[in-house]
């Protein structure tokens, strides 16, 4: 067996691991992510969030909850509004975040607030998600007069002042929440538009599209079968900062008077309405502010793990598992060469495919590790 045969037979056993082999791009993203340990922990955090806020004071008047105290029920102040919850030995105690200053259960105003945040959330990631992705492909892919009617669309929603716009919703429709969801989404998309556009200018112009056009496939099919998952990295990534910056707008406005406002409340309404008990009874701020950088900080990580998970072109999987191994392909391939001065693609030979799956071990040249 001749050298380039033994490293092309040793790349073969060693690029892939035996239990990658085969696997689905549905496994592959699967696995990649259940690796990604900050993702995980994040999304463990995440949803215990959402069944505590959603199971202990109920939602939408369907149901009424676990905790014994509604939100908007007042009882007498007891122990001066403290907090009764106890981590040594564990209780929570009658009021465990407190009271605020009419004897409202400071537990479960979080747990509605909370709700609504989230409830905000979600709609300003799903709507901005959608606007940006379908203006930024259309633009990126068909170029030319499309490109420039919605580039130019974007500009304008970009220079509207976003206060003053919700301050205007707000007044007009008494801080629907669902109003103020579409307000943010319509208005916040613009910058996954733009990153959108910029990936879909670079992937339009690749190999794989050539060969899809050259194949017989439609506009369509390209853009959502072909060029869309390489982009889905950029897109999961911006549309989980897009959800974290969405709490941080709702809670600005409501702090301002132009979101959430009572009889309902939300994580910056509590905040604002408690503004004046800053130094007497600072547990009032503690717990929204907890909620807040908990929600935000685990969607960020998620959003991590998820744009490792799904884009194509991230390889570190391989990698990681191949550096596990203790085993240098470079090394091992300059050890075999007999040819001084030869390029590295002459030793090593074509990549050599594994299952299917995942084809190679890029190997960069010079012998930069």
């Amino acid at each position: 067996m001749s050298q380039q045969e033994r490293l092309t037979d040793t790349l073969d056993s060693r690029e892939v691991p035996e239990d990658l082999k085969g696997l689905s791009q549905s496994a592959l993203v699967r696995k990649r992510f259940l690796g990604h340990t900050g993702a995980i922990v994040s999304l463990v955090v995440l949803a215990f969030v959402i069944v505590l806020a959603v199971t202990s004071v109920g939602f939408g008047g369907v149901w009424h909850g676990w905790w014994k105290y509604d939100w908007k029920e007042t009882t007498t102040i007891l122990n001066g509004g403290h907090p009764t919850l106890s981590l040594f030995p564990p209780s929570l105690g009658e009021h465990p975040f407190g009271q605020d200053s009419i004897g409202r259960d400071y537990f479960a105003m979080t747990m509605r607030g909370a709700q609504i945040s989230l409830l905000v959330t979600v709609m300003v990631g799903l709507i901005s998600g959608l606007v940006g992705v379908i203006v930024g492909s259309l633009s990126g892919f068909f170029r030319g007069i499309t490109e420039s009617i919605l580039m130019r669309f974007t500009d304008i929603v970009i220079i509207i002042p976003l206060l003053l716009l919700g301050a205007v919703v707000a007044f007009n429709s008494k801080a629907n929440v669902f109003v103020l969801g579409a307000l943010l989404g319509l208005t916040a998309w613009t910058g996954m538009a733009r990153l959108v556009r910029g990936d879909f200018l670079t992937l339009r112009e690749r190999e794989f599209v050539d060969a899809a056009r050259l194949a017989g496939a439609s506009n369509g099919r390209i853009i959502f079968k072909h060029i869309l998952p390489n982009a889905i990295g950029v897109i999961t990534v911006n549309t989980t900062l897009l959800m974290s910056s969405a709490i941080l707008l709702e809670t600005a406005l409501s702090y301002l008077g132009m979101g959430v406002r009572p009889p309902d409340t939300s994580l910056g309404l509590l905040i604002s309405e408690n503004q004046s008990a800053f130094q007497t009874r600072p547990w009032l701020f503690w717990w929204p502010g907890l909620f807040i950088v908990v929600i935000c900080l685990s969607i960020n990580f998620i959003g991590d793990g998820l744009r490792d998970a799904f884009d194509p072109r991230q390889k570190k999987l391989v990698l990681k598992r191949v550096k596990e191994a203790d085993y240098d392909p470079l090394l091992e391939a300059t050890q075999a060469s007999a040819l001084p001065g030869a390029p590295l693609s002459e030793i090593v030979g074509p990549p050599v495919a594994a299952g299917g799956a995942l084809t190679t071990v890029e190997l960069e040249e010079g012998g930069r590790r």
